[in-house]
């Protein structure tokens, strides 16, 4: 692997990612926002926050996988989440817990939520992004 994360001392230990990563590959991966849609472009879902962070998750491991990576491989992830509030953090959890229980992995690289005001249709409520770097 070509990443590896790290809970520097000195800062808080946060259960969601870690804090640093540290890349040795020599290939960059930059993954476009994922959103909740599956392969036909239909949106899973709809107005489920949990079922949206799984599926974005789900979106991001079939594109890394396409290029021979894992979220093993994923140096940072950025979440941008509609309307955001912190009491919506358990769904959120629970999309991410329910997307790592299928890829029999826990994606836990650096990461930025950010809460925005809308995506690219009014029925997502979430988008993830992703840069990896691989061997």
């Amino acid at each position: 692997m070509a990443i590896t994360l790290v809970n520097p001392e000195g800062l808080p230990e946060v259960g969601a990612y870690r804090q640093v990563s540290v890349a040795s590959g020599s290939r960059l991966v930059f993954v476009a926002g994922q959103v909740a849609w599956d392969a036909d472009g239909v949106t899973v879902g709809e107005g489920d926050l949990a079922a949206q962070v799984e599926r974005c998750y789900l979106n991001v491991a079939t594109a890394l996988a396409g290029v021979g990576a894992s979220f093993d491989d994923v140096a940072k992830l950025t979440v941008y989440v509609v309307d955001w509030t912190p009491d919506k953090m358990p769904l959120f959890a629970e999309g991410v817990a329910r997307a790592a229980a299928k890829l029999g992995t826990t994606p836990v690289p650096p990461g930025t939520l950010i809460g925005v005001a809308a995506l690219d249709v009014p029925e997502h409520l979430v988008e993830v992004e992703a840069t990896a770097v691989i061997d």
